[in-house]
C-alpha cells in the first residue's frame, strides 16, 4: 500500500533537507568494500548475504589501490570507516587496512562478530580466526553488531545460532585486549528488532554492560544505537506486514531539527565497491548518487569539490533525524 503522506512535500523535509543540507567538511572516508556477508539479517539496508559474491558488488584490487592512493593524496581524512557486508570477507581488506594504517589514518571497521567464529559455527572451510589479532596489531577500532543482549532477539534478527557465535566472537576480541586495553576500542551497535525508535543510548548501554559482564565476562567501551532505515530488506518487511506507513509517520513525527548539524553526511563521503560516491551508505543502497555527479568515481574529484555540495535526500533521511538522531556512529544527541 503506498504512503498516503507525500513525504517529499512535508514541510519539515522541504524546509530542512532540500534547502539547507550541504557538506560542511570532510573528515571521514567510509568505504563499503563489498556486499558479501555470512549472515542475511532482516534489517540489513544493503541486503548483504553469503550469495553476494559478484565482481560488481565487491571491491577489486585495482579499485582498492586507486582509492587508497586518492584518499592519502587528499590529505584531509582523519578516519577510514570500513563497512559492508562483512568487510573482512573481501580479499583486499587486510591490504587496505595496512596501507591506511601506514599513512597514519585512524581505522574503524564494522565487524559482525559471528564471523570470527564462522568456521566453528557454520562448519565452513573459511577461517577468520585471524581477525582479533590483526585488528589489535593495527589498532583498528571495532564496531561490532550486537542487536540485543538476549539470545531470542538476536537469533530472531540474524538466524539461529547467531547469538552464541556473537558471544564467542566478542570473547575472542576481549582476549586480545579489546574493551580494556588502551587504544583497543570495542564498541557495540544496537538496532531495534521491531518498527520502533531506539531507546536512550546511555541507559541501554548500562543494561548491555551489566548483562554481558555478568553472563559472559564480556567488556566493551561504548554502545551505539542506530535506527533501522526504511529501505531495502527492512522496507520490504514493513510493507509485507502493513507497517510501512505507521513507521514512516513515527519517524516524521519524531523529526528533530537539533540533529541536522551532526548528520554524518555533512562531514564524510561514502564510496561503493566500484568507486562511485554517495552521501551515505543508505544512499548507496538506493543507488542515490551525488547530486550532479552520477557515474563519477571518487578519483575523478578532489575533496574541495565535495565540500559545500548539496546532499541528496529522500524519505529515509527521516531515520537519521528522528528523536536523538541516528548515524553509523550511534545517537547524534
Amino acid at each position: 500500500m503506498p504512503l498516503t503522506l507525500p513525504i517529499l512535500d512535508h514541510p519539515h523535509f522541504a524546509a530542512r533537507f532540500n534547502s539547507t543540507l550541504t557538506r560542511e567538511s570532510l573528515t571521514t572516508l567510509q568505504i563499503n568494500i563489498g556486499r558479501r556477508c555470512n549472515l542475511a539479517c532482516n534489517h540489513c539496508h544493503v541486503e548483504s548475504s553469503p550469495s553476494r559474491t559478484g565482481e560488481q558488488e565487491n571491491m577489486s584490487r585495482e579499485t582498492a589501490e586507486r582509492l587508497v592512493a586518492w584518499a592519502v593524496d587528499q590529505g584531509v581524512f582523519k578516519t577510514v570507516d570500513f563497512t559492508g557486508g562483512s568487510p573482512e570477507m573481501n580479499d583486499n581488506f587486510r591490504w587496505m587496512v595496512e596501507a591506511f594504517a601506514g599513512a597514519g589514518l585512524h581505522i574503524i571497521t564494522r565487524c559482525n562478530p559471528t564471523l570470527i567464529d564462522y568456521a566453528g559455527w557454520k562448519g565452513e572451510q573459511e577461517d577468520y580466526s585471524w581477525i582479533p589479532g590483526f585488528f589489535a596489531q593495527h589498532r583498528v577500532e571495532v564496531i561490532a553488531s550486537m542487536p540485543c543482549y538476549l539470545d531470542v532477539n538476536v537469533d530472531a534478527q540474524r538466524g539461529n545460532g547467531a547469538y552464541d557465535a556473537s558471544i564467542s566472537g566478542l570473547q575472542q576480541l576481549n582476549a586480545v585486549g579489546y574493551g580494556s586495553a588502551e587504544n583497543l576500542v570495542l564498541n557495540l551497535i544496537y538496532n531495534p528488532v521491531g518498527p520502533i525508535l531506539p531507546p536512550a543510548q546511555c541507559a541501554l548501554e548500562d543494561d548491555y554492560k551489566r548483562e554481558l559482564k555478568e553472563r559472559f565476562g564480556i567488556v566493551f567501551n561504548t554502545l551505539l544505537t542506530m535506527t533501522n532505515m526504511p529501505i531495502k530488506r527492512w522496507r520490504h518487511e514493513l510493507e509485507r506486514d502493513g507497517k510501512l506507513e505507521s513507521y514512516m509517520n513515527l519517524l516524521i513525527e519524531a523529526f528533530n531539527t537539533d540533529t541536522l548539524a551532526a548528520l554524518m553526511c555533512r562531514h564524510h563521503i561514502n564510496v561503493g565497491p566500484d568507486g562511485r560516491m554517495y552521501d551515505c551508505d543508505f544512499n548507496q543502497a538506493l543507488d542515490l548518487e551525488l547530486e550532479g555527479r552520477q557515474g563519477a568515481r571518487v578519483w575523478d574529484m578532489t575533496a574541495d569539490d565535495l565540500i559545500g555540495h548539496v546532499i541528496a535526500t529522500a524519505d529515509h533521511c527521516y531515520g537519521c533525524t528522528a528523536g536523538a538522531g541516528s548515524s553509523c556512529g550511534g545517537s547524534l544527541l
